[in-house]
């Protein structure tokens, strides 16, 4: 019977599994003089490995070329290490102090992020984005804002633990947010309490969620006042929106309290409030909301609500945990997380009551 003729030339070394297959943690240990394990708790960011040998570690893993093998982690340790977050529009000043507060605590709890920034917030796109991080090996998802969403059109892969930023979706999925009804009423009623006949909104765009309920708030909160409920004007969250509607704000002389969407909106409305020769707080007074540390040094320091970001990650975060770790059913679960009310130079009583 004839012998089977190998493949390999004259003078060439028939490769070797391991060569097939690329570097081995044990390359990757020997090359960086540690043991395996300490390469694997470097792989898995684990923080009990000094800086000087975590960077010998990662510095043969990239001579190497290797790459920690996820499906093997997930064998061993039962999970992935990796959350997904699916935001939009992280220009936006709530989004992404959102997502920061989230990378830090998924960072405390061992875990690394993943982030898909989809085009719109429509139900579409948002189930589009959670179908193609469930197949990159995440182990629960974070959605920043479901904005648009619904129960009914918001589809998530079955059996993956989910949290969303979103009040709305209270009784399908875990929600944590911050108080944005108390916080929209405090605003308003601070003003009141100065003295101002009524509040006119410049809100944030119609389809946001965030913006609809400080909508909501602010009508019912002058109407449980008995006071006027004046025709709100309209803005993107932008600065330059801010400004815009600030032009036409300055041409009524008989507003003076303006309660703002969101900070950013507020700065711009000063300026254009400024450059039509109006005073603030004198002539009108301004509120802003999300406490932005730019705020405080903005003409005049802009009193605002301030939202706590930082918790607001870390209860996304451990919303999920409760999830992975413990199996606990959250489906009814909605985190409030308190605002604060920060009064600095730009709210004042009315001129006629001056």
């Amino acid at each position: 019977m004839a012998k089977e003729e190998s493949a390999t030339m004259p003078g060439q070394r028939t490769p070797s599994a391991r060569q097939r297959l690329g570097p081995s943690i044990g390359d990757v240990a020997a090359l960086a003089g540690v043991s395996s394990q300490t390469v694997s708790r470097v792989s898995t960011g684990a923080e009990n490995v000094r800086p000087k040998t975590k960077s010998r570690v990662l510095a043969a893993m990239q001579e190497l070329g290797y790459s920690p093998n996820i499906a093997a982690r997930a064998l061993k340790y039962g999970s992935f290490g990796t959350l997904g977050v699916i935001a939009h529009q992280l220009s936006r000043t709530g989004e992404a102090r959102t997502f920061e507060a989230v990378v830090e605590a998924a960072r405390d709890q061992g875990y690394t992020v993943t982030l898909i920034d989809v085009i719109s917030p429509s139900s579409l796109d948002i189930t589009a984005a959670a179908g193609r991080l469930s197949h990159q090996a995440i182990d629960g998802l974070v959605i920043v804002r479901a904005e648009t969403a619904t129960p009914i059109t918001l589809a998530l892969p079955p059996h993956l633990p989910v949290v969303i930023s979103d009040s709305r979706l209270i009784g399908h999925h875990p929600a944590v947010g911050a108080d944005q009804t108390g916080g929209t009423r405090r605003a308003v009623e601070h003003l009141l309490g100065l003295g101002h006949a009524t509040v006119h909104l410049l809100a944030g765009p119609a389809n946001s969620g965030p913006a609809q309920l400080r909508r909501t708030a602010w009508c019912k909160t002058l109407k449980d006042a008995g006071r006027k409920i004046p025709e709100l004007y309209q803005g993107d969250w932008s600065a330059a929106s801010g400004y815009a509607q600030g032009q036409r704000i300055a041409l009524d002389r008989s507003i003076t309290a303006v309660f703002c969407a969101n900070d950013e909106m507020a700065a711009g409305l000063c300026l254009a409030l400024h450059e039509r020769g109006l005073r603030v707080p004198n002539d009108v007074s301004v509120v802003g909301f999300d406490g932005i540390p730019l705020a405080e040094f903005i003409w005049p320091p802009l009193t605002t609500i301030a939202q706590d970001f930082p918790s607001i990650g870390r209860a996304l975060v451990q919303r999920l945990m409760e999830q992975l770790r413990d199996g606990a059913d959250l489906t009814d679960s909605h985190t409030v997380v308190p605002v604060e009310l920060i009064i600095r130079a730009s709210t004042a009583p009315p001129p006629a009551a001056g």
